[in-house]
């Protein structure tokens, strides 16, 4: 059941979905949602429930189930670990109450399917999925399953990627030794993953024509950092220092990648991130 929330904080979370949280008051107390995914024996029966299945089968495996709108080798679980019930992992949960939200990308208030549509043609380096199909219906009501007790409006604790910080500048000749020590034995020596015995992958390749392009959000360092500081190597995640993270997303992210087509589109108001890749 959804909590009931005060006047001011109902207020303060419209300001954040629409807006982002950079709309607040530096001093402003923000209202956030312990992390607590339903399991996955409580979806529904009937046809909302298939709807959920469908959207869970497609984010985990979409190679099979969405082939034709991937232009990777990746699935949406590459990066939203455990079909985006991982905090700190760009997880789904509580997604579905926070849009309509202002993007600085685009200078634009987007719709949660804006935002899927954004990782299919970045992160997947594919094209759009047209929003009244089955696939995009299906990874709405899945997103829809896994915020169903998140209040409207209120971010989870653990939503996208927790930032760290390097002590000093990130350096990739280091990082290339620490991906050799600890991330090669998964993702390969030459970036490209590692496929299991039917030929889907069972570690995703990193860079290269089969991995996420420039555009994508884990092309940016301080993503990227963030995301190997939390969650790898996998099973060991926080095992790396914060400088440690850095170094290595700074040999990874500036390896050759596809391009992205519309990247002269972004940040329009001119405030591009200075991790950027172009």
């Amino acid at each position: 059941m959804r909590s009931t929330l005060s006047l001011s904080a109902w207020l303060m979370a419209g300001v954040m979905a629409m807006y982002g949280s950079s709309a607040l008051a530096e001093d402003a107390v923000k209202t956030t949602a312990p992390f607590n995914p339903p399991a996955e024996e409580t979806m529904p029966s009937g046809p909302m429930g298939e709807a959920i299945r469908y959207g869970h089968q497609l984010t985990t495996q979409t190679q099979v189930y969405a082939k034709k709108y991937v232009g990777n080798d990746l699935n949406c679980s590459s990066c939203h670990l455990d079909g985006g019930r991982t905090p700190n992992a760009a997880p789904w949960v509580g997604i579905w109450g926070v849009f309509p939200e202002y993007r600085t990308r685009n200078a634009e208030v987007n719709s949660l399917q804006d935002r899927v549509n954004d990782c299919f043609q970045r992160s997947m380096n594919g094209k759009p999925l047209p929003e009244d199909s089955k696939e995009m219906k299906g990874i709405l009501a899945y997103m829809w399953w896994l915020s169903k007790d998140v209040p409207t409006g209120v971010d989870v604790e653990g939503r996208g990627f927790k930032r760290i910080k390097a002590e000093r500048a990130p350096n990739p000749v280091l990082g290339k030794a620490i991906y050799a020590e600890k991330c090669a034995v998964c993702h390969g020596a030459d970036g490209q993953g590692m496929k299991g015995p039917e030929g889907q992958y069972m570690f995703p390749p990193l860079w290269g024509a089969k991995s996420f392009n420039i555009g994508a959000g884990m092309a940016r360092l301080n993503t990227a950092a963030a995301f190997v500081k939390a969650n790898m190597p996998l099973g060991q995640g926080g095992s790396l220092t914060d400088q440690e993270a850095y170094d290595v997303a700074a040999f990874f992210t500036q390896q050759p990648r596809p391009d992205y087509a519309r990247k002269h589109k972004d940040w329009p108001k001119g405030d591009k991130p200075k991790d950027a890749r172009y």
